[in-house]
């Protein structure tokens, strides 16, 4: 058995409110994702990563937890997961469960019990603090989803520490008490036979046990409103009291010590809120604490050429033995392929572009995570306010529309009520210009975006350079991304054009074309390779 499964392994990443209804309520569930397993398999993932299914008010759609051991009746019941698991096994899938470990739902009895005194057995399992002696919160920290980041309690007369939403208090992680519950959910479902843990939000385990407030980002006002996301002032502070604390890599130790109990299991970090590849370096690197980490930095940058050589840079110059697991899409950020046409250079050909893209992020040294739908080039839809469930997006409409429009149901079928998802409404709609790119439309393609993507998984296990080699940039004109992936004697290089005009990149040295991959769009000639619009060529050189 290969215990190094994760190492390089294309983990598929599943919505399931979004994925397929089952029982006609609307709503996505597991058996829903039972009945679709023979098409991820047949993408040749590695591995589903399913976001929470567990018991919730749903105030933040599961990552708002009552009970982490017990499946949310929207998505079945425990039975049908079980189903979902042997069923991923069968088809040689692992299945990775999303679990929130620094906060609960204030639904959650421990929470309940906390909050009826100051001396109750759970009275310090979440962070309290007494108000400053002029009524206002202890500190100055800021929620993700704008305000303050304390509520006041009347029973208990203090603040209650939330990184997101009032409804999502956190654990607090300096109680060993708290430690030890925790560890005892995950090990229900390592018990359960799960493969791995996705770890959300997993830089704000501890916080400051001294309650220091955090400081500016920046000094200048006028300088911080002209940042990015400057609507929310969450972004306008350095979180090194709330973000990455050093208790949180000892927690992630005894944890891992606590997986390593199991046979071949695996834990990947959701890094965000932070120097994102600093942190997940530092968080791998030494093999004791997290096997692999995703974070957000192929969603908060622009996907062109030299932005993404700026980060495989920075990543390899720090990253060492560690490893990350790349993404450019997920249920939190606005789609690649929209993304990505923000700049002129690459709007033209969205499903060239979608091709491009995923053949780029596969390429990469470390695994990959594909969000539900990024196979099919699906683009950001358009919700309309009344249409908007995301709390995050009502709250800042309309500088920014949150979340449902990455969120909207899978297009499984063109002319099949509500694109095939559910014989019911919808819980977000269906936007009808997914439906031209609906699976069944694409299977008949063998040109399109699924297609291509099929062919180029399972090409790429045949190469364990690109699986798991080093990688080495390479020099390029502009617009090209160009990389070669080393693994024992086999070299292969990478070359993509990240612009909708044609460009020629000369070789430095002799290449063999390397087909097989799906991709037709760049070709070799006399020690050049011409690349067509967002096109892609790999060629292979072997050492004797």
């Amino acid at each position: 058995m290969n215990t190094e499964w994760w190492r390089g392994a294309i983990i598929y990443q599943v919505y399931p409110r979004s994925f397929q209804d089952s029982n006609g309520d609307g709503t996505g569930d597991l058996g829903g994702i039972t009945s679709r397993l023979d098409y991820i398999a047949s993408l040749g993932v590695d591995a589903i990563w399913i976001s929470p299914f567990f018991k919730s008010p749903m105030r933040d759609f599961g990552y708002d937890v009552s009970d982490y051991r017990a499946v949310d009746p929207i998505f079945g019941n425990n039975a049908d997961f079980t189903d979902l698991l042997a069923a991923a096994h069968e088809r040689g899938l692992k299945v990775i469960v999303d679990m929130v470990l620094a906060h609960t739902s204030d639904k959650h009895p421990w929470f309940q019990e906390s909050c009826l005194s100051r001396s109750n057995p759970k009275s310090d399992w979440y962070v309290w603090a007494d108000a400053n002696p002029d009524g206002t919160p202890p500190t100055n920290w800021i929620s993700v989803f704008g305000g303050s980041a304390w509520q006041w309690d009347a029973r208990r007369r203090q603040y209650y520490l939330h990184h997101y939403l009032r409804s999502q208090p956190n654990l607090n992680w300096h109680n060993q008490n708290v430690v030890g519950a925790m560890f005892g959910e995950v090990r229900f479902w390592l018990d359960a036979g799960v493969d791995g843990l996705r770890l959300d939000a997993i830089t704000t385990l501890a916080h400051d046990a001294q309650l220091r407030n955090n400081p500016a980002l920046n000094s200048d006002r006028n300088d911080t409103l002209s940042l990015p996301g400057a609507n929310n002032p969450f972004n306008w502070q350095r979180m090194i009291y709330t973000r990455d604390l050093p208790p949180t890599l000892e927690l992630l130790g005894q944890l891992r010590s606590v997986v390593n109990q199991y046979d071949n299991r695996y834990t990947i970090g959701e890094v965000a809120d932070v120097d994102m590849i600093a942190v997940t370096a530092k968080y791998t690197r030494k093999g004791d604490h997290l096997h692999s980490c995703y974070n957000f930095e192929l969603m908060h940058q622009p996907l062109t050429a030299p932005s993404l050589i700026e980060i495989i840079q920075r990543t390899e110059a720090a990253l060492g033995a560690g490893w990350i697991t790349w993404a450019m899409s997920n249920h939190d950020n606005v789609r690649a392929v929209t993304r990505a046409m923000q700049k002129p250079e690459l709007r033209g050909d969205d499903r060239g572009l979608a091709k491009l893209l995923l053949a780029a992020l596969l390429a990469f040294r470390g695994g990959a995570c594909v969000y539900e739908g990024e196979e099919l080039g699906l683009a950001e839809a358009e919700i309309a306010f009344e249409d908007l469930e995301d709390p995050w997006g009502i709250e800042f409409w309309p500088d920014f529309k949150g979340r449902d429009g990455c969120r909207t149901p899978m297009p499984w079928s063109a002319h099949q009520l509500n694109g095939g998802f559910s014989s019911a409404k919808p819980w977000l709609p269906v936007p009808a210009e997914h439906l031209a790119v609906a699976v069944d439309e694409q299977e008949k393609d063998p040109n399109s975006v699924l297609q291509t993507f099929r062919r180029l998984v399972h090409w790429r296990k045949r190469y364990e350079s690109l699986v798991k080699g080093d990688l080495a940039l390479v020099q390029t004109v502009e617009s090209v991304l160009g990389f070669e992936r080393r693994w024992d004697k086999q070299r292969i290089l990478c070359v993509f054009n990240f612009s909708n005009r044609e460009v020629v990149q000369q070789l430095l040295e002799p290449w063999d074309s390397l087909d097989g991959h799906g991709y037709s769009s760049g070709t070799m000639s006399g020690g050049k390779v011409i690349l067509s619009p967002f096109g892609v060529w790999f060629g292979v050189r072997v050492q004797h």
